[in-house]
């Protein structure tokens, strides 16, 4: 017990050696970092690339695809009851936003059954969904296998620091296992970093898709009332 005690006094006098070293004027660079970190860094910072990736371009894609949905249903209102349909259909290619293909969609059908105009809404917006959770179940394999990739890097490198204080019987120096365990632990840390990162935002984006999602639903929903709402009488 002594032994382990005077062992770990001497773990802890190392550590903290080492760290006034650092604050002292040594500095660690991020790639220095990663090059600690072992093998296992090149897949982590692969994934956080990829995670970088996935939210800028889907954070693009929903910003782009925001409608004033009040103001666009009005136009195409008045289009159709002035009997404008190609107008209205042009309307739409101008606009090219998922509540405009939406909306296309149906004012093809017009003429036919309600029915088959909510059928093709509806298959419309199947494919807008589609477009709106792309690459989404990206973010959330990386915010799994992120940190699975750190804990397996730390894993391993404690293994390799028993593995050494065996074949040395024991006789290691507190300061070198010190610095081996905290280097492989640095991969957990990068690990849970991108982990952390892309379950945030994987979270964040995909309230803004349910959003856009509640919202193209309703103006479907209104555009198909729209549709059935009996015209206006002339007067005599």
């Amino acid at each position: 017990m002594n032994t382990l005690l005077l062992w770990l006094q001497s773990d802890t006098t190392a550590v903290a050696d080492s760290l006034s070293q650092m604050l002292e004027g040594e500095t660690i660079t991020l790639f220095d970092l990663m090059l600690e970190g072992g093998i296992l860094m090149i897949p982590i910072f692969i994934l956080f690339m990829i995670s970088i990736y996935v939210i800028t371009e889907r954070w693009r894609a929903l910003s782009r695809s925001h409608t004033d949905t009040e103001r666009f249903l009005a136009s195409i209102e008045g289009m159709l009851k002035s009997g404008k349909q190609a107008d209205a259909i042009a309307h739409c290619d101008d606009f090219d936003k998922p509540l405009a293909r939406i909306i296309k969609a149906g004012i093809r059908r017009l003429g036919r059954p309600i029915r088959d105009i909510e059928d093709a809404i509806d298959n419309a917006g199947k494919k807008e969904i589609f477009f709106l959770e792309k690459r989404m179940n990206w973010l959330a394999t990386i915010a799994g296998v992120a940190p699975l990739l750190g804990f397996t890097g730390t894993v391993t490198g404690m293994i390799e620091a028993f593995m050494d204080i065996q074949s040395l019987q024991g006789n290691v120096n507190p300061s070198e296992l010190a610095g081996g365990i905290w280097e492989a632990l640095i991969t957990t840390a990068a690990g849970l970093i991108v982990g952390l990162i892309a379950f945030g935002f994987y979270n964040f984006l995909l309230g803004k898709i349910n959003r856009s999602i509640f919202e193209l639903e309703n103006a479907s929903a209104d555009f198909i009332d729209l549709l059935q709402s009996p015209a206006p009488k002339k007067q005599a």
